[in-house]
């Protein structure tokens, strides 16, 4: 193979020989369904309206500030993921990068951290309809009034089932479907953003000041004031993730060097903007600030937006709403597909070779999606009677996906620090975007961001993980122990097995050989 005949095909391939692998997947997402994909999986009108009630309740007004803090340190994320989606454009973005920042080991902890979070994620999504849908129509609660927590939280978990089972046949029928239905999705939910904002403006009562109030929330905290904000934080940053899942469909993407950091990076700003702008209008907007349903799991930020703008105007914001939990729950079904059969084309999961199957119809992983949507049930069931399943299962999601961003910062601090980083392209010319100079900089913030998240994400406090009874030890502590067993037992599996037998499948294998690398990287151990 010549070096012109090698080159010739990395371009075709966008780089994919780099990794060892062929082309497979379709390439036909543009742009706009880029930048839809990560947006859908922050989900402005999912995360704010799931959780607001959390925050606020937590911390008083006050909490909005977490907002914009929370948004710096994930936009130093972000500018990191942006450069090294421009440098590397592959499905399970995160897995793959750390392949070519650190050892084996500490990539498959990434992907096999992240593959986990994110199917905990799905379930912990789909429970969004629970809050939306019986405010629409009282037929949506199907067990009992809604009163009783534990009614509330069965028929949380009937509905989230219903829409897992749609995301897994929207994904096994080709990313054509899902990235048509998602992009649509996105745009209504913009409209619908802007125009919620555009309402909640009109009906201003009060000043910006109200942010400064804390209205008597949080005094008690054991940690004063200032304890009681760390905990409302985390509504804010279990908001603002997931933008990597524009890069994550890099092998689906046109062009994807250049439109995936510009997606990873809109996605974020965009989210922001619109996002803050609701919280902000709607502590300006409402009629009482001491509304008791501001700060109730069944009222929150829907009963702010109905209390203010009125049945007439808010009904249909919240049809919106639903519309935006759906394309979410789809955003973050599809980054979990893409992580599964990244793993898995490497060899690195059980049954990699039907994991890694792409259907010659439908040009997408059908089997990763009906096993993702299958297990995301399976939690949800497990969880019938929870009524404490909300938080705890988000929590979880959050923790791990946190973490999963480290395992990728970290090593790319590394790899500045020694020079192997910034990667010229195979060609020796620079990847379309790059941070320059200022990578050092935002690499460590990134890094010292992500360290203090994951502190707070995973403190062993009552009031995030046992907040009502039957209070128990291992329920307080469930996000360390459950990190523990899932990243200590998986890569434990891995060391002693998985690794023995990992390399890119002969039926992913590229027939093209770089300069220097074999066509097949059996050198992944």
């Amino acid at each position: 193979m010549t070096t012109s005949g090698a080159t010739s095909s990395t371009t075709d391939s966008h780089g994919l020989d780099e990794y060892g692998y062929k082309p497979g997947l379709e390439r036909s997402i543009g742009s706009f369904a880029s930048f839809a994909a990560g947006v859908s999986y922050i989900s402005i009108l999912t995360g704010t309206f799931q959780l607001f009630y959390f925050g606020f309740g937590t911390a008083g007004p006050r909490y909005l500030w977490s907002w914009p803090i929370v948004f710096v340190g994930q936009l130093m994320v972000a500018l990191c993921f942006a450069e090294l989606s421009s440098r590397y454009s592959v499905a399970g973005s995160l897995y793959n990068w750390t392949k070519r920042l650190a050892s084996p080991t500490v990539a498959w902890a990434a992907g096999w951290t992240m593959l986990v979070a994110s199917i905990v994620t799905l379930a912990a999504v789909v429970l969004a309809v629970q809050l939306t849908l019986p405010q629409l129509w009282s037929g949506f609660q199907f067990f009992g009034d809604g009163s009783d927590p534990t009614d509330y939280a069965l028929n949380a978990v009937v509905l989230g089932g219903i829409v897992v089972v749609f995301t897994t046949m929207v994904n096994a029928f080709g990313v054509k479907l899902m990235s048509r239905i998602n992009s649509t999705g996105v745009f209504l939910e913009l409209i619908a953003a802007v125009v919620i904002i555009v309402l909640l403006a009109v009906h201003v009562t009060r000043g910006p000041g109200v942010v400064l109030e804390t209205r008597g929330v949080g005094v008690d905290h054991s940690g004063g004031y200032f304890g009681a904000f760390l905990v409302a934080a985390l509504a804010s940053g279990y908001v603002m993730y997931g933008f990597d899942t524009a890069s994550s469909l890099g092998e689906e993407t046109k062009d994807p060097r250049r439109t995936a950091p510009k997606a990873v990076l809109r996605a974020v700003v965009a989210s922001f903007v619109l996002g803050g702008l609701i919280l902000l209008l709607g502590l300006m907007a409402v009629p009482d600030v001491d509304d008791p349903e501001l700060a109730s799991a069944t009222g929150g930020l829907q009963h702010l937006v109905l209390a203010t703008v009125g049945s007439g105007f808010g009904k249909p914001f919240l049809v919106c709403v639903v519309i935006a939990v759906l394309v979410c729950s789809l955003a973050v079904h599809t980054a979990t597909i893409r992580m599964m059969f990244a793993m898995a084309r490497d060899n690195n999961l059980p049954a990699g070779e039907k994991l890694a199957r792409i259907s010659p119809r439908y040009k997408t992983p059908v089997v990763p999606a009906v096993v993702v949507g299958v297990i995301a049930i399976v939690i949800l069931v497990v969880n019938v009677g929870q009524p404490q399943i909300f938080l705890v299962l988000t929590s979880l999601a959050v923790g791990m996906i946190y973490l999963a961003y480290l395992l990728v910062t970290i090593p790319l601090l590394v790899a500045r620090l020694q020079g192997r980083w910034p990667v010229p392209m195979p060609d020796g010319s620079r990847a379309p975007f790059s941070l320059g100079r200022w990578g050092l900089p935002v690499n460590i913030v990134a890094v010292l961001w992500g360290l203090g998240m994951m502190v707070n994400l995973l403190w062993p406090r009552g009031e995030v993980y046992n907040p009502a009874a039957p209070f128990h030890w291992y329920l307080k502590w469930g996000a360390l122990l459950f990190i523990a067993v899932v990243l200590g037992g998986g890569v434990l599996y891995y060391r002693l097995r998985l690794r023995h037998h990992s390399g890119v499948l002969p039926s992913h294998a590229s027939e093209v050989a770089l300069p220097g690398e074999p066509a097949t990287k059996e050198g992944m151990q």
